[in-house]
């Protein structure tokens, strides 16, 4: 519990830090492990690329660390905006970051596929469970329900009071947060197949309002979020209650709609990615096919300048008819391209 804190400023809420020893375990293992993988692919003589390693690290890790052990955490039991930023960044940016590194194609890569932990792990996401709660309907609809719940049920103000639940609660919104992202940015195989890149920037953007929701709900609520709990920790530098809950819910909304141009951004970028490399697999199956079609040289025979009588001409035989390649005859893009490159 925070008690005789100083006045809450911009310097003291960047200064301050507190150590949140399960937060901190969490971020070792997951970062131990993610090191870990980059490790064994590079002494395989394979790239991990970088981009995907700074995110992880840089925006997921740290956004966790932000969350638990920064000023936010010295002062979410004093005023309720910083718990509100403290749970937007796990329920937002922490999962966006995670998400964009990877980490479960690095821990397929890195496993054999003969080990029972990679089994273990490709039998889980192929698992009915695990796609049902990253179906997209689904995982929005956790997300939403995950931030009303905490803060209007007596969820939040019981986590203020009991240490270990405020560390389930912020489990919780990392977890559920990573359902809607984690799917939309790298492991396509949990989303149906109907969800192609054009539906899921569809879905990311009404996701983008479906967030806004909460901070709404919260800065215009006329009933206090655990108002008993920070009525008895008020001091005179502390703004009104109910000042306190608006500014929250507005830095909420601020922030969810922050985090979505990003998302947004990070779903066109895989999907330039995936086109790319389907234009890559179709070139070189065209290459394929034209290998396969091209003729043999004509084999060249010696000849003398005899003057050997010439062979009577065979008599003419009918040619079968020869289908035209395909690439002389497809209209489309791609028929269009070759031509010209031949």
């Amino acid at each position: 519990m925070a008690s005789g804190l100083p006045e809450l400023t911009a310097g003291r809420l960047l200064d301050s830090w507190r150590l949140d020893p399960y937060a901190l375990v969490l971020i070792l293992v997951l970062g131990g492990l993610y090191a870990w993988g980059v490790v064994r692919l590079a002494r395989r003589g394979q790239r991990w690329p970088v981009a995907r390693s700074v995110a992880f690290a840089g925006l997921g890790l740290a956004a966790v660390a932000v969350a638990t052990m920064s000023g936010l955490a010295v002062y979410d039991h004093e005023l309720f905006w910083p718990a509100a930023v403290q749970n937007i960044v796990l329920d937002l940016i922490a999962p966006l970051g995670l998400a964009l590194g990877d980490p479960l194609s690095l821990a397929l890569k890195v496993l054999p596929p003969e080990r029972r932990t990679a089994r273990w792990l490709r039998a889980r996401l192929s698992g009915r469970l695990l796609r049902f709660l990253t179906f997209p309907l689904v995982s929005t609809v956790l997300v939403l329900s995950s931030e009303l719940a905490i803060y209007f049920t007596p969820y939040f103000p019981t986590a203020l009071r009991h240490g270990p639940l405020h560390e389930l609660m912020y489990l919780q919104l990392l977890v559920v947060g990573s359902l809607f992202v984690l799917p939309m940015l790298s492991r396509e195989e949990l989303l149906p197949s109907w969800c192609s890149h054009p539906v899921r920037a569809l879905l990311v953007l009404l996701d983008g309002l479906v967030d806004a929701v909460p901070g709404i709900v919260v800065m215009t609520s006329g009933t206090l979020i655990a108002g008993g709990w920070y009525a008895s920790q008020h001091r005179p530098w502390d703004p009104s209650l109910q000042q306190d809950q608006m500014i929250g819910g507005g830095l909420m909304l601020t922030i969810a709609e922050l985090v979505g141009l990003p998302f947004m951004i990070a779903v066109f970028a895989e999907w330039v990615r995936d086109e790319r490399r389907r234009t890559r697999a179709l070139d070189a199956r065209l290459d394929r096919e034209l290998a396969v079609a091209a003729p043999a040289p004509a084999a060249t025979t010696a000849t003398t300048a005899t003057t050997a009588p010439a062979a009577p001409a065979a008599p003419a035989v009918a040619q079968p008819e020869v289908t035209r390649p395909w690439w002389e005859t497809d209209q489309g893009e791609v028929g269009e391209r070759f031509r010209r490159g031949r």
